[in-house]
């Protein structure tokens, strides 16, 4: 069975009453499914109501529904919304594989066929007129997996159009050499651009918005702060102490109860703690049995929306408790200095102490904008690559013993008493493990936490693959393809495999070139935070599965959500046992 049309101007109730007038209804070829969705939207309250209905290719009604549009930003939003709902309702009546062939609005078509195709992606049509919007469109709930196919069937890149006048030109690629070309060799043609700056405001003028001269003394002072080893040494005992104070004290509790707990929302609150204890020396406790609200945690995840599509009302609230937040931070320093004397004060082994004092970072707006992009830098990569890495490893066993064998020479020289004592790993016992980095590693293949990356086309530019691209062209370098293609990562690409990482003799990881492994990014912005963020996995890691069996409960759906971070849209719900000595 397949869908073969989309319609925009559905008319017709979603009732299997509904009559077909003659004239008015375009009948698919035989054995082909047609969808027609419609959707209405009041400008006034933002919100309308929406239509789907499936009919056979004789007109007869199949399923159909309507449902409601709350809280959309526009007109656009209201008309994807309904493509979503006419999509669900075609997944549930068997067609879940959608391809655009067609060439005008009305005739958006799918086709399903009942096997896989083993022919390679099509490029999306270029319809005359409207050019490649439908398509971008109807695909942008599950853009990652449409970008993946398309690039795979066409050399990793392509270029897409939306309609004239819009200034929708967009070059989609993960291909290496061009990777290298935008974050290295020809980086500065490449800037984020004004859209970028607009979606992501919140962090203003910070090092996370700016390029070229202006992201210089920023990009200085962070690779400072995070080197320096009086900060990192800090970062690292918080982070040993928050899983032996908080983290297994839980976990152990979830154990004992056989409960069943969405890791997911686990691993943002343990972040969230460690991000606001680096960063201002203040444990809001977020982790804890009795699992306290996460206003600011929630708010964080508003922000890194994809693409920040959505109410104004609702983002203008979520930057609201967020600068409300840092500012309270700001604010409690302030006072705290001026309780203490000049013979008492000693630079704090924070980030805001490094930052309050330079006169550099005096102004507060941008202060205050960069200590956001940092609370969010600091807490999604960790708390994101965690809950993929335990999902992956509850489907891989074989995986998780081998990552215990080499944990196994170091819980034999501790001496844990008593029959519910846990084994702590110490950062320093644990730097050397060469096949847990490459589990990280692997995990950050597949899954990296953010599987996009946005630029601008300064001025005119030929890549390597051979495209020309214009001034004012959006690029976008889809990491979470590039660990998807059998080119640049072999035929076993889809699989988890640490492995593929280690030399010959296993004893040392295999060098891959960043424009190869993009997660930590690259060129003049590759992240400096890695080693950190590694350290603070690897000590979690290390310690949970040494203690306990991570149970993924059966049944569950598990895909991205549509943000700009790589989290599980419905979380990941696991119970755990402990493991005995």
């Amino acid at each position: 069975m397949g869908i073969i049309a989309l319609t925009y101007n559905f008319v017709n109730a979603s009732s299997s009453k509904a009559s077909m007038k003659k004239g008015g209804w375009k009948c698919p070829p035989r054995g082909f499914v047609k969808l027609n969705v419609d959707a209405s939207f009041d400008l006034d309250l933002l919100k309308g109501t929406m239509g789907a209905v499936l009919r056979d290719d004789k007109g007869r009604f199949i399923a159909g529904g309507n449902g409601k549009t709350d809280y959309c930003a526009d007109v656009i939003m209201a008309e994807a919304l309904a493509v979503k709902f006419g999509l669900n309702l075609a997944q549930r009546a068997g067609c879940n594989h959608l391809i655009i062939n067609s060439d005008n609005l009305e005739y958006s078509s799918y086709r399903r066929s009942r096997s896989r195709s083993k022919n390679p992606a099509a490029l999306p049509i270029n319809w005359p007129i409207i050019h490649m919007f439908p398509s971008l469109l109807v695909n942008v709930h599950n853009l990652l997996d449409y970008f993946t196919l398309v690039l795979a069937g066409n050399g990793h890149n392509f270029r897409a159009h939306g309609p004239p006048g819009t200034g929708m030109r967009f070059f989609v690629t993960c291909d290496p050499a061009n990777i290298r070309h935008i974050f290295t060799t020809n980086y500065t043609n490449f800037p984020k651009g004004t859209e970028f700056v607009a979606i992501f405001d919140i962090m203003g003028d910070s090092l996370f918005n700016v390029d070229g001269a202006r992201a210089l003394r920023p990009r200085v002072k962070i690779h400072t702060v995070l080197s320096s080893p009086r900060l990192v040494a800090s970062m690292e005992a918080c982070c040993r102490d928050k899983v032996v104070n908080n983290l297994l004290p839980l976990f152990c509790h979830m154990a004992s109860t056989n409960a069943l707990f969405d890791m997911q929302e686990l691993m943002s609150r343990f972040m969230f703690d460690l991000a606001t204890t680096a960063l201002f020396s203040v444990d809001p406790g977020l982790l804890s049995i009795d699992m306290p609200s996460m206003d600011i945690a929630v708010a964080m995840d508003t922000v890194m929306r994809w693409l920040n599509i959505g109410p104004e009302r609702m983002l203008g609230a979520a930057h609201t408790v967020l600068r409300v937040f840092v500012a309270k931070m700001i604010e409690r320093r302030n006072i705290d200095k001026v309780h203490v004397s000049n013979d008492e004060e000693q630079e704090g082994v924070d980030i805001l102490s490094s930052y309050i004092n330079d006169p550099d970072f005096a102004d507060y707006d941008f202060l205050c904008a960069g200590l956001i992009g940092l609370m969010l830098a600091l807490r999604d990569t960790v708390r994101t690559t965690l809950t993929w890495i335990f999902y992956n490893l509850a489907q891989n066993p074989d995986i998780v013993a081998t990552i215990r064998n080499e944990l196994l020479p170091i819980a034999l020289q501790k001496a844990p008493t008593g029959a519910g004592a846990m084994v702590i790993f110490e950062p320093e016992e644990i730097k050397s493990l060469v096949y847990l980095r490459a589990t990280l590693y692997e995990t950050l293949r597949l899954y990296p936490p953010a599987p996009l990356e946005r630029k601008t086309v300064a001025t005119e530019d030929i890549m390597p693959s051979g495209h020309k691209v214009h001034a004012g062209d959006t690029v976008f370098v889809s990491i979470y393809s590039m660990g998807r293609m059998r080119d640049v990562w072999g035929e076993n690409c889809l699989d988890y495999n640490p492995h593929r990482w280690l030399s010959k003799d296993g004893n040392t990881l295999r060098y891959v070139p960043s424009h190869k492994f993009l997660s930590f990014n690259s060129g003049p912005r590759i992240c400096p935070g890695k080693d950190i963020a590694v350290m603070q996995m690897k000590i979690i890691i290390a310690t949970v599965l040494w203690n306990f069996d991570v149970e993924v409960l059966e049944g569950q759906s598990i895909r991205p959500k549509s943000s700009c971070i790589l989290q599980m849209e419905n979380g990941l719900i696991v119970k755990l046992k402990k493991r005995q000595a």
